[in-house]
């Protein structure tokens, strides 16, 4: 079911079945454990963030707000490449609410049950992808979260949604820009046959 909870933000629940959320669970596990897999990023002002990262076809860095080849805010590994298997998702998920993207990032974060991601927009990509409002993708897969959503200006009121293993989100269009982010992650929620502790999250972008 896809229900619109913003202009051109969609949540749609459901999205991917189990037999799909597991080979991309696999798929992510297996990415992780490769050289420029998941690490700890840490930002400008010196803080770690909450999460576990891992950027696939550019990397975002944490320090600079830029997009880059290699890792040079980590280890200096140049960034594997994107799948070919979930460009085709992403761009299913937005075709199915009348979008497109054409993607060239995969920011797949792993939390822990004491993970979160304060409110942020998305907008380090190039100015002409953010002005024609070319859609956020986001899976989720294993436990649940308290995802946040509000508005374009920081002020906004800001609405908690529910997400759970197998939901698709999507922001584009006037949406585009809006702040959001994870309160909480609820622990041992995620679904039993995918036998899996901790949330991962994938969001695709077009640079």
């Amino acid at each position: 079911m896809n229900c619109e909870v913003a202009p051109s933000a969609f949540l749609m629940e459901g999205y991917l079945t189990i037999e799909e959320q597991k080979g991309l669970i696999l798929r992510c596990k297996d990415l992780g454990s490769e050289p420029a897999g998941f690490y700890t990023p840490s930002m400008r002002t010196g803080a770690y963030m909450n999460i576990q990262m891992m950027c696939l076809g550019l990397h975002w860095n944490a320090k600079t707000y830029k997009y880059e080849n290699v890792r040079t805010d980590f280890d200096e590994l140049p960034v594997q490449p994107l799948p070919q298997h979930f460009k085709e998702i992403s761009r299913r998920i937005a075709a199915d609410v009348g979008m497109a993207i054409e993607p060239d990032i995969c920011i797949v974060n792993f939390y822990t049950g004491a993970g979160k991601l304060g409110l942020h927009q998305d907008k380090d990509e190039r100015p002409e992808t953010l002005k024609k409002g070319i859609p956020v993708v986001s899976i989720s897969l294993g436990d649940s979260c308290n995802f946040l959503f509000g508005g374009t200006a920081r002020k906004d009121p800001v609405r908690t949604i529910l997400l759970k293993s197998g939901d698709a989100f999507l922001f584009g269009g006037p949406s585009r820009m809006c702040f959001h982010g994870v309160s909480s992650i609820i622990a041992g929620s995620a679904p039993a046959e995918l036998k899996v502790s901790g949330r991962y999250n994938l969001t695709f972008r077009q640079y």
